[in-house]
């Protein structure tokens, strides 16, 4: 067995990309294809890539992207978005993990990246580092012939039109921007993304079941404010059509435009359920169905973690529910967040500044990170042991700060055959 002191973690340079890219693609249960070196270079050039690095093979991967976050009034926070996250199996419970995440958590705040992000494949692993809960994601199986969606009920669907990938490519990134710019827990989508959402990057697509795209129109301003992306799988059974239809992506900018693509998809023909993936768990979207409870919620699980990495610059970057004052003892182990602050919120716009006053709560940084975007609470947090009420009312206070009226979202676009529930 090789010592873990001679296993080499360090970012990876274009000679590393092939052995890389196989032992990520290994973790992921993805086959390794010459092609698939190349879908990686493309893909992360402005990446950071760490490696594990036992003698001249690779035994561990991590990625991190530059990112803008949106927070709580509208504020696009930089943060640093973590991926490819594997351990060789030969190589587990020798701290590599541990080491990468420590080496792009140091290098994020040198950059003055105030958070990091990532989608948990494993819950108990990222906590450890600081990391905490902060969006929820549910899936839905609509049954098509439960959901009543007569003519009445479906007038605003001549709002929708299919289009093809070309047309859909210049409309949908604005819509997305559009509705990026107010929802809490969302990320910056770059043209590579829209190119391989679209399938225009070569190999990236999956060729299984080529996409449909499809756009609303607002009837005033004849502009694009919603999107749709599906598949659906001509499938009979004695006689009688039984296709399932998944939507990959539905982005909408206003609620008439998300019930109006809803409803189309819900009426397509031939099709008898509608598999609707990561949406926010508190969604409007089962009441535009006729009859809501045909959109059985097939699973429920927290989705993007989040780690603060700079307190005051996280905290004064949102703002809160109500105008008030919190003092906050923050404890983290890897000494980023750690300090007392004093966090003066309102909702228009906060300060958070280091303070010597007596705090109202203590709080662990993993806390902190579930509350930051709005999805939990100090109340209910404090249960568990992570978060202190120091001074009584705290805790009421702290809820009414930092809740939002409606949960945060990070909104997730299915690229490839990852339907199934959970499918990280």
């Amino acid at each position: 067995m090789t010592d873990t002191a001679v296993i080499d973690i360090r970012p990876v340079t274009e000679d590393d990309l092939p052995a890389w890219t196989r032992t990520w693609g290994n973790g992921y249960l993805r086959p390794y294809t010459e092609s698939s070196v190349e879908t990686v270079r493309s893909t992360t050039a402005r990446d950071r890539l760490i490696g594990a690095f036992d003698m001249d093979r690779c035994v561990g991967t991590y990625r991190s992207s530059a990112q803008e976050l949106t927070v709580p009034g509208g504020a696009f926070l930089p943060a640093s978005a973590i991926s490819k996250v594997s351990v060789a199996g030969t190589h587990r419970r020798r701290g590599l993990l541990s080491k990468m995440v420590a080496m792009d958590l140091r290098g994020a705040f040198e950059r003055g990246e105030p958070v990091a992000v990532l989608d948990a494949a494993q819950y108990p692993l990222y906590g450890r580092y600081g990391f905490g809960p902060a969006t929820a994601m549910a899936w839905f199986e609509i049954d098509v012939h439960r959901a009543r969606m007569d003519p009445l009920r479906t007038a605003d669907t001549s709002s929708v039109l299919l289009v093809d990938a070309r047309e859909y490519l210049k409309a949908a990134p604005g819509v997305y921007e559009r509705v990026r710019a107010g929802q809490p827990g969302a990320l910056r989508r770059d043209e590579p993304w829209w190119q391989e959402a679209t399938g225009h990057r070569t190999g990236s697509a999956d060729r299984r079941s080529e996409p449909f795209f499809a756009l609303h129109f607002d009837p005033a301003s004849g502009e694009a404010d919603g999107l749709l992306c599906f598949n659906a799988e001509e499938t009979w059974g004695a006689m009688l059509p039984q296709s399932p239809l998944w939507i990959r992506d539905l982005i909408a900018v206003s609620p008439r435009a998300e019930a109006a693509l809803l409803r189309y998809a819900v009426t397509v023909d031939w099709v008898t359920t509608v598999h609707l993936p990561y949406r926010s768990p508190d969604t409007l979207l089962p009441l535009w169905l006729g009859d809501p409870r045909a959109a059985r919620v097939s699973a429920l699980s927290d989705y993007m973690w989040l780690r603060i990495l700079d307190t005051p610059r996280a905290l004064s970057a949102r703002t809160y529910g109500i105008e008030a004052t919190l003092v906050l003892e923050v404890a983290d182990t890897a000494g980023y967040a750690t300090g007392t602050w004093l966090l003066e919120g309102a909702r228009d716009g906060a300060s958070c500044t280091r303070t010597t006053r007596t705090p109202d709560l203590r709080i662990d940084v993993r806390d902190l990170s579930t509350l930051y975007l709005g999805d939990d609470s100090a109340t209910r947090l404090s249960v568990l042991g992570g978060t202190e009420e120091l001074r009584p009312g705290a805790l009421a206070r702290a809820d009414a700060m930092f809740r939002t009226g409606r949960r945060p979202w990070s909104p997730r676009a299915v690229l490839g055959a990852h339907y199934q529930a959970g499918a990280p």
